[in-house]
């Protein structure tokens, strides 16, 4: 499989995810992208438009975070639910933006759930 088709994939199967869901004020959505080296996480507001609350992962060698990127993103997660608690939000709408749900995109569900964030 070509690279632009295996993009091409993932994007559609996150239109699928995108046309069922849909985030608020206070039950904001939750955005995951993952590259090979990061993961950007974001709690956005769909209907007025903007980001809430954001994070990504900086690669091992600038991130004060150490461990593998699974066990970063778990951490990442665990951060975020904490600064969104202190904005009130406790519960939201997970977007996994096409990419399966295991691995990192799994670890940052589970610390977000482990924070205190009912998905």
């Amino acid at each position: 499989m070509k690279p632009k088709a295996k993009r091409q994939h993932r994007l559609s199967r996150h239109k699928r995810v995108r046309a069922k869901i849909l985030g608020s004020a206070k039950r904001p959505r939750i955005a995951v992208f993952k590259s090979n080296r990061h993961v950007f996480v974001q709690f956005v507001d769909d209907t007025s438009g903007k980001t809430i609350l954001s994070s990504k992962i900086i690669s091992a060698k600038k991130s004060k975070i150490k461990g593998t990127k699974t066990t970063q993103a778990g951490s990442i997660g665990e951060m975020l639910a904490g600064k969104a608690k202190e904005l009130g939000i406790s519960e939201a709408v997970f977007d996994r933006g096409g990419f399966k749900f295991h691995g990192r995109i799994k670890a940052v569900a589970d610390g977000l759930k482990k924070g205190g964030i009912k998905i």
